[in-house]
């Protein structure tokens, strides 16, 4: 495992912001890292970086332990994080350089050409930092994020103010990072997480409240799943109710189509194609949906306290 946590806890006096979390991430993976505000995203980034020390429990980034080996941490670690520390009087190239002398970087022109490259920086990189809109900034601290070429790639926000052209360049970019590196993606963009992630991890008043591939989180919440059908007329809801592996049904926003909410591990596709055969019904529809991971999130993390 490139990143192992274990029993993640860090207090500010009586308040846990991290109450015993535990989870990994491999080498070529993209891993989703997701929890409403205040949940303790964040705080644990900035522990797996060496920024914040925890209070109990282990992290480790390669084998190096962030409370104990710390400098090695460090240098495995790239980071962006949410709000972007940039020195804005500089020149995009001269800021490279600058972070390139602090790593210690050989050949740093060579590698600075390609990070401007890679991250689309080519036609902003002769202007002043603070010139550029917010969208080429967050690409300036991806950039030096990456600089190093660090195993691990921890990005809390990444996509920030970027606009549609520049996101879809981005999550381009962290896919192809994520073939070699491990990535912890940290978004409120539930588009993102999907189109992105291989995992995800879910935390929610400093808990552990999931960590699963994408596919098996909706499966463990709808259970399932549900069936958008739609006819060429209106149908009885109750015979609807009472096709095999139905558990329940709701009329649906556009003419003749219903949801209907299948029982766990059942698939009921061939009953309602049988339904509407024996009712003389044109089938215009029928399509299996999975909940979406904005369902999921709000789902897990907007129980009770």
């Amino acid at each position: 495992m490139a990143v192992t946590v274990q029993n993640l806890t860090k207090a500010y006096g009586d308040q846990l912001a991290l109450d015993g979390i535990s989870f990994s991430a491999n080498t070529g993976e993209v891993l989703g890292f997701l929890g409403p505000n205040g949940a303790g995203k964040t705080t644990t980034m900035k522990i797996l970086t060496g920024y914040l020390s925890q209070t109990s429990g282990t992290a480790t980034v390669c084998g190096h332990d962030v409370a104990t080996d710390s400098l090695e941490v460090r240098r495995l670690v790239g980071y962006l994080p949410e709000h972007n520390p940039l020195y804005r009087d500089m020149y995009v190239r001269e800021y490279l350089r600058f972070a390139a002398a602090a790593h210690g970087i050989r050949r740093p022109r060579a590698r600075i050409a390609e990070l401007i490259e890679l991250t689309g920086l080519g036609r902003e990189a002769h202007k002043v930092i603070g010139e550029l809109s917010k969208g080429y900034r967050q690409r300036v601290g991806l950039a030096q994020a990456m600089l190093h070429d660090p195993a691990v790639l921890i990005l809390d926000e990444p996509t920030s103010g970027l606009d549609p052209n520049q996101l879809a360049e981005i999550r381009r970019l962290i896919q192809e990072l994520g073939r070699e590196k491990t990535v912890i993606f940290s978004t409120h963009i539930m588009q993102e997480v999907q189109a992105v992630c291989d995992r995800v991890v879910i935390v929610d008043r400093g808990k552990l409240v999931a960590d699963d591939p994408i596919e098996r989180l909706q499966r463990r919440l709808s259970g399932d799943s549900s069936l958008l059908v739609q006819f060429d007329r209106a149908v009885d809801t109750d015979q609807l109710q009472r096709i095999s592996g139905i558990a329940r049904v709701v009329v649906g926003k556009l003419p003749n189509t219903y949801r209907l909410f299948l029982q766990p591990g059942a698939d009921a596709r061939a009953e309602v194609f049988r339904y509407a055969v024996s009712q003389d019904l044109i089938l215009l529809g029928l399509t299996r949906e999975e909940l979406s991971v904005e369902e999921v999130f709000r789902a897990l993390t907007t129980a009770a306290p």
